[in-house]
């Protein structure tokens, strides 16, 4: 055995299939006269060493480049590669640095830096889609390692960027220093989109990054990160030839069909997924609601001011219909909120817009039986967004409330103040944005029969206090509009005038967030729900004989100081609609009984 300095060496058919090595390699050589030890190749660039009288070669002379030789029964490489990828803990993303180093060992494949269980899997599908790419990788010892090696990994985008690295530790390819890799490989070779593409290419643009790799599912959403130059690729194979691989060997996939590549990626705009709607040009419209002037005006002030709705009132009077209309009469999203929204159900996977940023407000509408991690986010591992944060900037509509759990319930009295979720798991902790209008109905008791006079109820007054009690003060305390919603009149389901659209609802509520986005424009805020309280009692405080009347209900005690704020942010919200620059006695009279009225409880 000896070391042979070369930078480029034809593989011999008995070699391990590597098309080229790069870096020191350790063979035994003879001349054509020698020995016949193996397979006849060929050396590209000269060799130091000498003929001995065995034929072989000794460290001294130099070869002639393209001389012929004839390989022992080894070779040994020692290469080093780098790529880039990017981690995602929550929406934050950071750079990961993936090296790859090829040892003179027996076969094996090590994986470090805290992966998880998809990543640690990564080591066969890596191996398979190289081999059926025609691009193998190195049959020695591979060691790979995730830097920065402290921080858990997880999931499949690593995929590409730890093949990319391998490759170029073999000589293979010749890796772009300056480039991320961020998709999922699949064992025919061909790039898989993965989940979070938006926010992974935000985090690399940020560090620095802008050249991008991504599968071709991927590549639209990808686009929408400003400044980020995007390159979509099919297949590994594709991708290999554009990075030096020998285009004699590479093998690429047969194409696919439209249908079968559109199942792989990101669902369209408008689809269901996991109780939840991206609202389109099909969303529910008010026409479609009899009477209930008064919830009808409720929920028009709730969508002009971004406050929060609660709903009571028996079964089948509308409260669900009035909910879903909620999402139609928003304005749409503006730049920094569609980005934000869209980054969410990216890392979520629901119905993302592929091609354009999500710009109309999400509505969420998970089941009663869902659990506190469903609603809240969670789960094994980094934490997952759940139903709170994939309503940020839309609604999330709890049906039936009471049937909902405890301790469910009173874990959105936090993000309803500070308008994110952060969650704490031992692998580590994440925060996801979760500004969101809460919607909640419910009926008065289990029967639902208690309105009214309430004949019809068949429950006993402990049972339907100890119904209602499942909606704790404090939570209830933080929700702005509270009405009462009673069945419609007979006249309301026979008239045949046409009620209100959305359509007309939504030019108001337009004008109204046009108004407060003026005033609160100094101030970084775009909504009267956003107001804080130091700004409630100082410049945007209504005279003193404006608020007496809130003033007496705080000495009564039937008011809190929290409840305090909230009517005042209502009754600005209500000036707005009506056209007042400063809220008057009647717009903060209307604040205050939408504020107290609990209908039928």
């Amino acid at each position: 055995m000896l070391a042979v300095e070369s930078r480029w060496v034809r593989r011999a058919p008995c070699v391990p299939p590597q098309r080229y090595f790069r870096g020191v390699v350790h063979m035994r050589l003879a001349w054509r006269d020698g020995p016949a030890c193996g397979q006849a190749g060929w050396i590209h660039g000269g060799i130091r060493g000498r003929k001995t009288a065995g034929g072989g070669l000794v460290r001294g002379d130099r070869a002639r480049p393209g001389a012929r030789f004839r390989v022992g029964w080894a070779v040994h490489v020692s290469g080093f590669g780098r790529a880039l990828g990017v981690g995602l803990v929550g929406l934050n993303g950071y750079l990961v640095e993936v090296e790859a180093d090829i040892g003179q060992t027996l076969p094996a494949f090590v994986l470090l830096g805290l992966p998880d269980s998809a990543l640690t899997e990564a080591k066969e599908r890596v191996r398979s889609a190289a081999q059926n790419s025609g691009v193998p990788l190195s049959r020695r010892k591979i060691t790979v390692n995730l830097l920065p090696a402290a921080l858990p990994k997880r999931g499949t985008a690593f995929d590409l960027a730890i093949t990319v690295a391998a490759l170029a530790a073999a000589g293979d390819i010749r890796a772009p220093a300056d480039t991320v890799f961020i998709a999922e490989l699949g064992l025919d070779g061909r790039l898989r989109p993965v989940q979070g593409i938006l926010p992974a290419v935000m985090a690399a643009v940020r560090a620095g990054y802008p050249d991008v790799i991504v599968a071709a599912a991927n590549g639209p959403e990808a686009r929408l990160v400003p400044g980020a130059r995007v390159h979509e690729y099919e297949s590994l194979g594709g991708l290999a030839l554009d990075l030096g691989a020998d285009p004699l060997k590479v093998v690429l996939p047969e194409p696919v069909p439209d249908s079968d590549r559109a199942e792989g990626g990101l669902r369209r705009e408008g689809s269901e997924s996991e109780g939840g709607v991206v609202p389109g040009s099909g969303s529910p419209d008010l026409r479609d609601v009899a009477g209930q002037s008064d919830a009808r005006a409720a929920l028009e002030v709730a969508a002009a001011g971004g406050h929060h709705l609660f709903m009571l009132g028996p079964p089948g009077v509308g409260k669900t219909m009035l909910a879903e209309r909620l999402p139609g009469i928003l304005p749409d999203l503006d730049d920094e909120a569609a980005m934000e929204v869209t980054a969410i159900h990216s890392l979520s996977k629901l119905p993302s817009a592929t091609r354009e940023l999500v710009r109309r407000p999400p509505f969420e509408s998970p089941h009663h039986t869902a659990s506190q991690v469903a609603v809240i986010g969670g789960g094994s591992g980094i934490p997952r967004p759940g139903a709170a944060s994939r309503a940020h900037r839309g609604v999330l509509f709890l049906d039936e409330a009471p049937e909902f759990g405890g301790r469910t319930l009173d874990s959105l009295r936090q993000p309803l103040e500070s308008g994110e979720v952060s969650i704490h798991r031992s692998a580590g902790h994440a925060t996801y944005p979760a500004r969101f209008q809460l919607v909640l109905a419910a009926n008065p008791c289990p029967c639902g029969q208690s309105s009214g006079k309430g004949l019809l109820c068949t429950c006993p007054p402990q049972v339907r206090r100890r119904y209602l009690a499942r909606l704790s003060g404090p939570l209830l305390d933080r929700v702005d509009i509270q009405v009462g919603v009673r069945p419609p009149s007979p006249y309301d389901l026979a008239a045949n005038e046409p009620h209100e659209s959305s359509a007309v609802v939504a030019a108001r509520v337009k004008t109204a967030r046009a108004r407060q986005a003026e005033r609160l424009a100094p101030y970084g805020l775009h909504t009267n729900s956003e107001i804080p309280g130091r700004l409630l009692r100082g410049p945007f405080l209504p005279s003193r004989s404006v608020v007496r009347t809130l003033e007496e209900a705080l000495e009564r005690c039937t008011l809190t100081a929290r409840g305090y704020d909230r009517v005042l942010r209502l009754a600005w919200t209500i000036a707005d609609l009506a056209g007042h620059d400063v809220p008057d006695g009647d717009d903060v009279g209307q604040a205050l009984l939408f504020r107290t009225t609990e209908g039928s409880r």
